[in-house]
């Protein structure tokens, strides 16, 4: 999917808030974005959430401090963000269309960058990063849901020559950033009932395309106690500017 695809994607979506599905998680990896964050952040630390969505994770996961601002391509998703800042009662907090491509943000103002399930520029991201500051990102490997991917013929980062983790990385390297660290994150996912599985496949941008049959074909293949099992693949990665 290109990047403007995915903004036609997030403005129907217009929030990211799974909790209605009824999944399992068993995760494999003992990285945590939101502790490290947390170790990060002090009470005057400016905070810069990339891709925040629907605000969803900021506003339940992010520590106080002096300021935190979330961003999203998706003017739909920020409205959603709006609305969920005005219901949580929480301060110092804003929320802004912007292209992570072409960051408009002042340079050498953040403490800390997180970036979620987005595509990122680590030159701007950089510039943007006060010397000494930290950069948390997490995102969806191509290895990604890969037997059901390979059963589909097809799917997010399916064709990739490289791996964005690996892009990633090398791309961190480049802006200069140190002490870079790339984490592979292994989790597990179970769904009680086929049809929760395939509405979800149908939500998220894993495949594609989620043909019926064929999700039925693999949920048939890998079932484990009576739950559909689904092999996440996601990667961490930090750098100091």
């Amino acid at each position: 999917m290109t990047h403007d695809g995915y903004l036609e994607y997030y403005e129907e979506l217009s929030n990211w808030d799974f909790g209605g599905f009824e999944i399992e998680t068993e995760s494999l990896t003992d990285w945590d974005l939101y502790s490290l964050l947390r170790q990060y952040v002090t009470p005057d630390s400016r905070v810069l959430d990339l891709g925040t969505g629907g605000g969803e994770k900021l506003l339940s996961y992010f520590p106080e401090c002096a300021i935190i601002q979330g961003t999203d391509y998706s003017p739909a998703m920020i409205r959603t963000a709006q609305k969920n800042l005005e219901k949580s009662g929480r301060k110092n907090i804003t929320f802004k269309v912007m292209d992570n491509l072409r960051m408009d943000v002042p340079d050498d103002h953040f403490d800390v960058v997180v970036a979620r399930h987005t595509v990122t520029d680590p030159v701007q991201i950089r510039r943007c990063l006060k010397k000494g500051g930290h950069l948390l990102k997490r995102g969806v490997d191509k290895y990604d849901c890969w037997a059901l991917k390979m059963l589909c013929g097809g799917g997010q980062g399916y064709d990739d020559p490289v791996p964005v983790s690996i892009r990633d990385y090398e791309g961190l390297l480049a802006a200069g950033f140190t002490d870079v660290e790339l984490v592979p994150i292994h989790e597990r996912e179970y769904f009680r009932s086929l049809e929760e599985f395939c509405r979800f496949m149908h939500t998220v941008p894993v495949l594609d395309h989620a043909d019926d049959r064929l999700l039925k074909q693999y949920a048939r293949e890998n079932t484990y106690d009576g739950r559909i099992r689904l092999i996440r693949s996601y990667y961490g990665i930090s750098g100091v500017a």
